[in-house]
C-alpha cells in the first residue's frame, strides 16, 4: 500500500496529497503518517513546498472530516434511541446512557475533537460522534482544523527534515499509536467496570 500511495503522490503532487488525505479520513486504514512524512520528503526533491503540502493535506483532512460529520448528523441521537428501543435489552444499553453520552460530548466535545485529531485512527472517527451530538458545524470546523494543522505541520516538517530517511519516523509513529491505543483501552475498561457496578447498584 505504501508504494501505491507514494507513487500516486509523486504523480499528482498537491492534488494527490489532497485526495490521499481526504480518503485517509473517510477510510482510516490508509496511514496518514506515510502520506504526510512522504509529502514532507517530496519538498526536498521537487517543486512542492512545506507550506503547500501542509495546506493541501489540511484541506483534504477537513473535507474528509466534514463527510464523517455529515454521516454523524444523519445517524443522530434520535436514530440511536430507535436502535436502543429495539436492541437495547440485548446490548444492555438504555436511552439514559445515550443522553448521558450526548450531554458529555456537548460539554467536552470541542476539546475532544481537537485532541483526537492528533491520535491515529481515532482522528478520523471522532467526526462521527461530533455530528451525532449535534455539535455546531462552525465549532466542529474550527477545532478539527486546529487539531489537523498541528498534526500535519509536525509530520510534514519531520518528513522534510529527515529527507530520504523519512521512513524512519514510521517506526516511532507505530510505537506512539500502540501506546495511545493501550491508554484508550485502559480508559474504556475502567469506564465499562464503573458502568457495570453502577448498573448493579441501581438494580
Amino acid at each position: 500500500m505504501e508504494n501505491w500511495i507514494t507513487s500516486f503522490m509523486e504523480q499528482y503532487g498537491y492534488f494527490g496529497i489532497f485526495l490521499m488525505i481526504a480518503f485517509e479520513n473517510v477510510f482510516p486504514p490508509i496511514p496518514s503518517e506515510v502520506i504526510l512524512t512522504f509529502g514532507g520528503f517530496m519538498t526536498t526533491n521537487s517543486d512542492l513546498t512545506v507550506p503547500g503540502v501542509i495546506i493541501a493535506a489540511t484541506l483534504g483532512s477537513v473535507v474528509g472530516a466534514i463527510i464523517l460529520y455529515g454521516i454523524g448528523r444523519i445517524l443522530s441521537v434520535e436514530r440511536m434511541e430507535a436502535i436502543v428501543d429495539k436492541w437495547g435489552h440485548i446490548l444492555r444499553v438504555k436511552k439514559q446512557d445515550i443522553h448521558k453520552a450526548d450531554a458529555w460530548f456537548d460539554k467536552y466535545g470541542p476539546w475532544t475533537v481537537l485532541f483526537c485529531r492528533m491520535v491515529p485512527l481515532i482522528r478520523s472517527l471522532i467526526s462521527i460522534p461530533a455530528g451525532m451530538s449535534g455539535m455546531k458545524f462552525w465549532v466542529f470546523l474550527v477545532f478539527t482544523t486546529i487539531g489537523t494543522l498541528i498534526w500535519n505541520i509536525f509530520l510534514v516538517s519531520v518528513g522534510a527534515a529527515l529527507g530520504e530517511n523519512w521512513e524512519n519516523v514510521l517506526a516511532y509513529m507505530d510505537v506512539y499509536s500502540e501506546i495511545t491505543y493501550a491508554v484508550i483501552a485502559v480508559v474504556v475498561i475502567i469506564f465499562v467496570i464503573y458502568w457495570i457496578r453502577k448498573s448493579r447498584k441501581a438494580s
